[in-house]
């Protein structure tokens, strides 16, 4: 699999997660490397927990958890994407004032998540059929969390499935949320803010509470692969 961190134009990046929260990296996987992911979806020996989504009231569809020793290309991603995000998240909770610093390494941050007693690994891969969604949320998974995450989009959307937009909210302090509703290509990397971004007003900056979700899907199987960063509470 020929995954390639180096070639993202990073600066580009920085400007549109701080700007929207969010950011995409068109045609980051070919469509052979969205197969190979996908089809790890039957491999029941790579995965620690199944969630059906329906029993918790998360939306409809399925999600299972990867179990450690991870596959080699989400051990890349977290690994590689990692340190070019780090300066962004020390950026933003300096300007908000939180006391934060988060260190130079991913494997620096999983000794920080385990000490905290968090060492189940989030990373996930989700699956809809028609009629599923998936509801506005936040993954979080326990106090040492990184702010960013990864989805990487493994089905096309006008061929595999219609519906299925990815969907982010923003909420302001004393405003009504404002919504921004995302279609992906496959192949397609989007990185955005686990729970929130700064936002600058007239006395500084203020944070602004972040959710993200799947809209319905009309028909076909819709595919995402998500990287956390973190790890979650044992």
């Amino acid at each position: 699999m020929n995954i390639q961190i180096d070639k993202i134009d990073w600066k580009t990046m920085e400007n549109q997660l701080n700007l929207k929260g969010y950011a995409t990296i068109d045609n980051f996987l070919n469509s052979e490397d969205c197969d190979q992911l996908r089809a790890m979806y039957n491999n029941k020996e790579i995965y620690r927990k199944t969630v059906v989504m329906e029993r918790h009231r998360f939306g409809k569809g399925e999600y299972k958890y990867f179990d450690y020793p991870l596959p080699e290309p989400i051990v890349q991603i977290r690994t590689e994407v990692y340190p070019h995000l780090v300066k962004i998240a020390n950026n933003w909770f300096r300007a908000l004032g939180i006391p934060a610093n988060f260190p130079e390494t991913h494997s620096q941050l999983l000794e920080q998540c385990h000490s905290n007693n968090q060492r189940k690994p989030t990373a996930l891969i989700l699956k809809y059929g028609a009629g599923g969604f998936n509801t506005l949320h936040q993954d979080l998974y326990g106090d040492v969390y990184f702010p960013f995450q990864v989805a990487l989009f493994l089905s096309d959307p006008e061929q595999e499935y219609s519906g299925g937009e990815f969907v982010m909210t923003k909420q302001l302090p004393r405003a009504q949320s404002s919504a921004m509703v995302l279609r992906p290509k496959k192949g397609d990397m989007l990185i955005f803010t686990t729970n929130f971004k700064p936002e600058k007003g007239s006395k500084g900056y203020y944070r602004a509470r972040m959710k993200h979700g799947v809209s319905e899907v009309h028909q076909g199987e819709r595919f995402t692969l998500g990287i956390i960063f973190h790890d979650a509470l044992s």
